[in-house]
């Protein structure tokens, strides 16, 4: 009975992580190790890319969510990009449930951000909606490289054309 249940959390993983993954489909997996230095509280296991869940609190409309987890102060959890999106949150963070590798895509948007920011931070921060720097405009150069990172990383972000625009006219 305990093999079957590993069993069937081990193939629940593996599609979570396919489904959180899909828009990297395709692309060869890279061959670097993810920095160990870089650590989260959720212990990452296997081979595959890294898929985060996320631990959100703040509101896009400046609130704190005061009903469920966050009632505690520990914040909502989302398996999802979308579905943080969907509840418009801003103060959110990036908890690895799987992979120990970056996809390619990762990898990408990590030199895009040119060490102003982790693949945490960047995971995160493209979970937020309707914060910076999603909203404002860039104007220093580590604003640009982040912004590069989120773009690179974010492609399905509601405000990604908002932020591509921004960083366009700043690089101009």
């Amino acid at each position: 009975m305990i093999t079957v249940r590993r069993t069937l959390a081990a193939a629940f993983v593996v599609l979570g992580a396919v489904a959180l993954t899909a828009c990297t489909a395709g692309q060869p997996e890279p061959e670097d190790s993810l920095d160990s230095a870089a650590r989260s509280e959720v212990s990452a296991t296997g081979s595959a890319p890294i898929v985060f869940a996320f631990v959100c609190s703040g509101a896009a409309d400046g609130s704190s969510d005061t009903t469920g987890d966050d009632a505690d102060g520990t914040g909502e959890t989302y398996t999802t990009y979308a579905a943080v999106w969907e509840a418009e949150r801003t103060d959110c963070r990036a908890e690895r449930i799987t992979g120990t590798e970056m996809s390619a895509q990762q990898r990408a948007a990590v030199r895009a951000a040119d060490g102003t920011a982790t693949l945490e931070e960047l995971a995160a921060t493209c979970a937020e909606r309707g914060a910076s720097p999603w909203r404002d405009g860039v104007s220093t150069p580590e604003q640009a490289e982040l912004a590069a990172g989120l773009v690179a990383y974010c492609p399905g972000h509601p405000d990604r054309d908002h932020l591509q625009e921004s960083l366009t006219a700043y690089r101009g």
